[in-house]
């Protein structure tokens, strides 16, 4: 056995645990709910620096947020999954950006993206399944694992794109 290939088993194990995972949440969503409606958020600091996840079931750095839960309205949602994914508290009052259509999850899912300014941390976020790492990074030096989708939503906040419907 090569070294590379004892490592490649796990690897490859992982991705299929997650993709299977991530089937099995939208599974019971789809038995459960007639559509789907997750939250997100670019979260910009004092600094103008973007706050960013890395999950621990989907690879790459995204925009924090989640699902909203029956019962939840939309900006309760957002706060929750901020405070739960970053320690974030929310300084000015997020703005609504678009209303996306995400066929990559399923054929009913919806993402509200909110544009939240003057964030703070009130402490870092430990690592867990959940989120593997999250911090604030400058725009000029985003992680190289940042997803196409949120460099888009960046692009479109930054006004150098103008916002799609399709996430």
């Amino acid at each position: 056995m090569s070294a590379t290939s004892g490592h490649a088993a796990p690897r490859t194990w992982r991705r299929l645990r997650r993709k299977l995972l991530l089937r099995a949440v939208h599974a019971v969503f789809f038995l459960t709910r007639g559509m789907t409606l997750g939250v997100r958020a670019a979260c910009f600091d004092a600094e103008g620096r973007i706050f960013l996840v890395r999950h621990g079931y989907v690879p790459g750095w995204h925009l924090p947020g989640g699902g909203v839960e029956r019962g939840e309205t939309a900006a309760q949602a957002l706060a929750k999954e901020l405070r739960e994914e970053g320690n974030l508290v929310l300084g000015d009052a997020p703005r609504l950006l678009q209303v996306y259509f995400n066929r990559a999850a399923s054929r009913r899912d919806h993402v509200l993206l909110y544009v939240c300014r003057n964030v703070t941390q009130t402490a870092p976020r430990k690592p867990d399944a959940e989120i593997r790492e999250a911090d604030f990074f400058a725009l000029d030096a985003l992680p190289p694992e940042t997803t196409g989708s949120t460099r888009r939503r960046l692009a479109e906040i930054a006004g150098t794109l103008s916002p799609d419907d399709d996430w």
